[in-house]
C-alpha cells in the first residue's frame, strides 16, 4: 500500500476519533441542560394528582447478537421527558463491546420521540422512533468510523416506588451506509431509573 494511502487512512481515523469525542461532549451537555430545565418545570405548582411533565434518568445493561456473529454487551445511559400524558422525548447513549478478543465495539448517540400509556398507576408501556449517530470500531482498531442510524423500539417502565423505575427495552437499529450491507443490531436493555 502506498505511503500516501496509509497517511490518508490514518488521518481519517484520527479525525473520526476527534469528532466522536466532540459528539459525546455535546450529548452529555445537552442531557445535563435538559435535566436541569426539566427539574424546574416539575417544580411548578399544579393541581393535586395532576402532573404536567414527567422526567427520569437511568442506567442500563445492554446486549445482543451483532456484527461478525459475536454477542455484544455494555452499558446504556438514558433519559426521558414526557411533556404530555402520552408524548415525550428520549435520549440514549450506549456502548457495547464484543465478547471476542478483537476490540470490536459499537457506540450510539440517539434522540427521538416516544408514545407511552399508563396502566394501573405503575405499568407504562411505550414505543419509540429515534435517530442518531453510531460509531463502529472495527477489528483490532483497523478503523473507527461513524454512521447515521435509525431506531425503532419499545418496552415498559415499571414504577417500583415513587422515585424508582425499572425498564425492559428492545431496539432494532439500522446503520445507514455500513460496509458490506447494512448493520442492523437488535438490542435488549434492562435498566433502573430515578424518576423526578
Amino acid at each position: 500500500m502506498p505511503i500516501q494511502a496509509v497517511e490518508t487512512i490514518t488521518a481519517r481515523v484520527n479525525d473520526t476519533k476527534s469528532r466522536d469525542k466532540n459528539i459525546f461532549r455535546i450529548a452529555i451537555f445537552l442531557l445535563g441542560i435538559g435535566s436541569v430545565g426539566s427539574a424546574r418545570v416539575l417544580g411548578q405548582a399544579t393541581a393535586a394528582g395532576v402532573r404536567k411533565a414527567d422526567f427520569q434518568v437511568g442506567l442500563g445493561v445492554s446486549g445482543g447478537p451483532h456484527y461478525g456473529g459475536h454477542r455484544y454487551y455494555g452499558g446504556t445511559f438514558y433519559t426521558t421527558f414526557d411533556f404530555s400524558q402520552h408524548w415525550g422525548i428520549e435520549g440514549d447513549i450506549r456502548q457495547v463491546d464484543t465478547t471476542g478478543d478483537n476490540k470490536l465495539y459499537e457506540r450510539t448517540y440517539q434522540l427521538g420521540v416516544r408514545y407511552v400509556r399508563h396502566y394501573k398507576g405503575f405499568i407504562n408501556p411505550y414505543g419509540k422512533i429515534m435517530v442518531g449517530r453510531g460509531v463502529f470500531n472495527f477489528a483490532n482498531d483497523s478503523a473507527n468510523l461513524a454512521y447515521n442510524i435509525g431506531v425503532l423500539g419499545g418496552g415498559v417502565d415499571l414504577n417500583v416506588t415513587r422515585h424508582i423505575n425499572v425498564r425492559g427495552d428492545f431496539e432494532y437499529q439500522h446503520w445507514k451506509g455500513f460496509p458490506n450491507g447494512a448493520l442492523t443490531p437488535k438490542m435488549l436493555t434492562a435498566g433502573v431509573a430515578y424518576h423526578f
